[in-house]
């Protein structure tokens, strides 16, 4: 086995959708071609495409992996059982309700349990199979996967730890997350999670849709919102490994195993753009209001899956960090709005501005098109009459996944004990204020 072990040694690329490439072995990449008749070492290329081949040069994704043994050398797929019974996907059957919905946060399970067992599906949008919309996954695990490997056919993962330490184990190479963090780890890309401190709790989108990218910045110029050098991306790192491993696909909606002699991630080199990835979100550049009205959330957006209407996103990474407001005359929490946008929420730390009570680290709020929301009525009131002086909004951190299309809660999601019933009871405070 090679690879690095520790967190703390862990090297990464940076650029987002750079050509990177990076060997664990001294002379594995091939040069001036990517699958010469013998690759060195007695090495397997293959490729691995996100994107059809005759995508447009600018978005064009893939990437030459440079293996012990290719892929094709598993066992057949079976239906899986046993594992990741909450896990759903979209379209869900079923009506949906056009309610505000909030829920607690998942409680941390007992040991034995590790990412994939303590998935749960808390909604999903669009439909998997026309590669449209997301799924919203909410966990908590209490033990590694080790020898247990993953992926998912139906869309790209975009991790969002809440509390504790994940590092990623990666066909390309590791990643060490914390909260604070994030990582979006591509469309069949197998990987497995280690937990280096414990047990773990915090969110997964599923995107079914075109991959995510950086949003345009449009008149904010060349220096705004996330930049691509901080994106970092992993080194080469192998496992040569063999064992009575198991490899889990989810494919169509559907869980599937099949038996492996070998670690799958024993890539010992790799070049191309289509690699996971991972950034510090406290290195996005705030946008704000410095004269008046409160900004639309687009200007917090981090990464953005694009739909086949221009300005309309699939999905999109908005998150609300620390940052200063200095607006004048103003109402400075996000105002009451109905929106064609599917909004879905959680909280990472700290308090969210427009909700002081209730909605909680860890915790999740789910407001559909057209469904009515904003502040509830004590935070109305201080923001009404409260001196307007600089302020800046210290230990917080929530984030917002936004889609063009209806979410849909799981079954689950509508009749689990987490669910805040009472959520609708926040606004009771407001009431008619009008003088004819």
């Amino acid at each position: 086995m090679t690879a690095n072990t520790q967190t703390s040694e862990l090297s990464y690329l940076t650029g987002f959708g750079n050509e990177h490439e990076t060997e664990a072995l001294a002379g594995a990449l091939p040069i001036g071609r990517f699958s010469p008749q013998r690759v060195n070492h007695g090495l397997y290329a293959e490729q691995f495409s996100s994107t059809a081949f005759t995508a447009p040069r600018a978005a064009n994704r893939r990437t030459w992996l440079y293996r012990i043994r290719p892929s094709v050398v598993q066992g057949d797929y079976e239906p899986c059982t046993g594992t990741g019974q909450r896990i759903q996907t979209g379209p869900l059957a079923g009506p949906t309700p056009p309610n505000m919905l909030r829920w607690d946060p998942l409680p941390l399970p007992a040991a034995g349990v590790d990412l994939l067992d303590g998935m749960t599906t808390i909604a999903t949008c669009g439909d998997a199979l026309a590669q449209t919309g997301i799924g919203i996954h909410l966990y908590a695990a209490s033990e590694s996967m080790g020898q247990r490997y993953f992926y998912s056919a139906d869309g790209e993962w975009l991790f969002i730890p809440q509390q504790g330490e994940l590092l990623l184990r990666t066909e390309c190479g590791r990643l060490h997350l914390q909260p604070g963090d994030i990582a979006v780890v591509p469309r069949g890309m197998k990987f497995a999670v280690d937990l280096p401190a414990g047990p773990v709790r915090g969110y997964i989108c599923e995107n079914y849709g075109a991959s995510l990218t950086l949003p345009e910045r449009g008149p904010v110029g060349a220096n705004g919102f996330a930049n691509d050098r901080d994106f970092q991306y992993p080194v080469a790192a192998y496992e040569d490994i063999e064992g009575d491993f198991e490899l889990l696909c989810k494919f169509g909606g559907h869980l599937y195993r099949a038996a492996i002699g070998h670690s799958p991630l024993d890539v010992v080199a790799w070049t191309g753009n289509s690699a996971p990835y991972k950034y510090t979100l406290s290195r996005f550049n705030v946008m704000g209001s410095v004269s008046y009205d409160h900004p639309d959330p687009s200007i917090y957006t981090v990464l953005t899956s694009p739909s086949d209407t221009a300005g309309v996103a699939n999905l999109d990474f908005v998150i609300f960090p620390p940052r200063w407001m200095v607006a004048e005359d103003t109402f400075r929490p996000p105002w009451y709005h109905r929106n064609i946008m599917s909004e879905y929420m959680g909280l990472i730390e700290g308090v969210y501005d427009a909700k002081e009570e209730g909605f909680v680290p860890g915790g999740s709020s789910l407001h559909n098109c057209m469904s009515p929301h904003g502040p509830e009525a004590a935070v109305f009131e201080k923001a009404s009459s409260v001196e307007l002086v600089p302020d800046r909004y210290q230990n917080t951190l929530a984030f917002m996944l936004e889609s063009r299309y209806l979410f849909q809660p799981t079954p689950w999601a509508l009749d689990t004990e987490l669910r805040q019933r009472d959520y609708i009871r926040c606004w009771d405070g407001i009431g008619k204020q009008f003088k004819s």
